[in-house]
C-alpha cells in the first residue's frame, strides 16, 4: 500500500521545495492541497521536471470544510503525515486586511487538524514563524524566549496556531505528535534553477524586490527604515535558503515517525543563526552581479520588528540538522532564478 504525505500549499513556495525533498529523499508519494490563491499550478510540473514524480493535485479552500474532507476521503487510511503550509503570509497585508488573516489562517489549521484526528494520522508539523517572537530586543533567540504580544495579525495566527496544538495536545490529550517549525527568513530558490519564489500577489520580500530592481521591473527598492538601533540602521533579518527549510521538514517527519508516545509537541527554530542588515543584503547582491541598485530610505513600515535571528542549536539536537547554505548561496540562486520569471 502507498503512504503519502499530505501537504497543505504545496503549490507554495516552501511547500513545493519540499515536495521536491521529500520525493528526492524518501519512498513517501505526496498529495498536495492548494486552491491556487497565491501561487501557480504550473509549479507541481516544475517538481515533476526536478525529480521526474508526479504528486496527486487536489484543488480545494482548506476553510470549505465538507468539500475538503470528501475529496481526502479516498487517501485517509495512507497518509502518515501532514504538513501544513497552506497560509496567508504578508506581514503588511495582514495589518491591511486582518480579518482575512484570522479566517484563514486559524479555520484552515483548525479544519486539518480535525481531519487528522478523525483518521488517526498522528504526525503533523505547522509551518510557523520567527515572527512569533514579536519585536524582541535581544538575538539570538531560543525556543524557550518568552513570545511577547505579536507585531501584527500575521504574527499573531502563527502564535494562535501554536497555541492550539500545544494545547490540543498537552490538555485535551488529541493524540498527535507535532512540531511547529519557526521559520526566520526563507530566501533562494532550488539549484536546479527550475524553480523559486513565484506568488501572484504581495511579491513584499527583500530579495525578489532586490531583483526585481536589477531588472529593471520596479523603478527603485525601498529601505523601510534606516534609524534603527543596528550597525546601519537597517533592520536585522536571518536569512536562510529555501532547500535547508525543505530539509528540515523531511528530517522532522522522520524523527515524529519514530517516536513512539501519542502525544508530543515542540517548537524548533530553522535559521542559519546569523543576521545581516538590508543594507548588508543589498550590497552581497551588487558584489555578486556587478549591478548597481536604486534604492530609496523610506519610512518604518508598520509590523517590521528591528532585529531578529536564530539559536539553531534545538535543530540540531533533535533534527540532525544545520543549514548548508550561505548568504551568497541564497542570493545567486534566486538571481537565477528570479531573472528568467520576474
Amino acid at each position: 500500500m502507498k503512504k503519502y504525505v499530505l501537504v497543505t500549499g504545496g503549490a507554495g513556495y516552501i511547500g513545493s521545495h519540499t515536495i521536491i525533498d521529500i520525493f528526492s529523499n524518501t519512498d513517501y508519494e505526496v498529495i498536495s492541497v492548494d486552491n491556487f490563491s497565491n501561487s501557480f499550478e504550473e509549479t507541481y510540473q516544475q517538481i515533476t521536471d526536478i525529480t521526474n514524480k508526479k504528486l496527486i493535485s487536489i484543488n480545494e479552500n482548506l476553510c470549505d470544510k465538507n468539500n475538503l474532507f470528501e475529496k481526502l476521503h479516498p487517501y485517509k487510511n495512507q497518509i502518515l503525515g501532514i504538513i501544513h503550509f497552506a497560509a496567508y503570509k504578508s506581514v503588511p497585508e495582514s495589518m491591511e486586511h486582518p480579518l482575512k488573516y484570522y479566517y484563514n489562517n486559524i479555520q484552515s489549521l483548525l479544519n486539518i487538524i480535525e481531519f487528522a484526528k478523525e483518521n488517526k494520522i498522528q504526525n503533523f508539523i505547522f509551518s510557523s514563524s520567527c515572527s512569533v517572537y514579536g519585536d524582541i530586543k535581544t538575538s539570538p533567540v531560543t525556543e524557550n524566549t518568552p513570545l511577547p504580544l505579536p507585531n501584527s495579525p500575521y504574527a499573531h495566527t502563527k502564535q494562535i496556531g501554536e497555541q492550539i496544538l500545544h494545547h490540543l495536545i498537552t490538555t485535551a490529550n488529541y493524540p498527535l505528535k507535532a512540531y511547529s517549525l519557526r521559520y526566520f527568513n526563507p530566501v533562494g530558490a532550488h539549484l536546479s534553477g527550475k524553480t523559486g519564489e513565484l506568488p501572484k500577489y504581495n511579491l513584499t520580500g527583500l530579495v525578489p524586490n532586490i531583483i526585481r530592481t536589477a531588472l529593471g521591473k520596479i523603478p527603485e527598492l525601498h529601505v523601510y527604515g534606516n534609524d534603527y538601533n543596528t550597525k546601519d540602521g537597517t533592520p536585522v533579518r536571518d536569512y536562510i535558503h529555501v532547500c535547508d527549510i525543505a530539509s528540515a521538514h523531511v528530517l522532522a517527519l522522520q524523527k515524529l515517525l519514530s517516536i513512539t508516545t501519542n502525544h508530543f509537541y515542540d517548537t524548533i527554530n530553522l535559521g542559519t543563526g546569523k543576521g545581516f542588515t538590508v543594507l548588508e543584503v543589498i550590497k552581497k547582491f551588487e558584489e555578486i552581479t556587478h549591478i548597481k541598485l536604486h534604492y530609496k530610505i523610506s519610512e518604518r513600515r508598520s509590523g517590521d520588528v528591528e532585529a531578529i535571528f536564530a539559536n539553531n542549536d534545538k535543530a540540531y539536537e533533535e533534527l540532525n540538522w544545520k543549514p548548508v547554505y550561505s548568504l551568497e548561496d541564497m542570493l545567486k540562486s534566486a538571481w537565477e532564478w528570479g531573472k528568467n520569471k520576474y
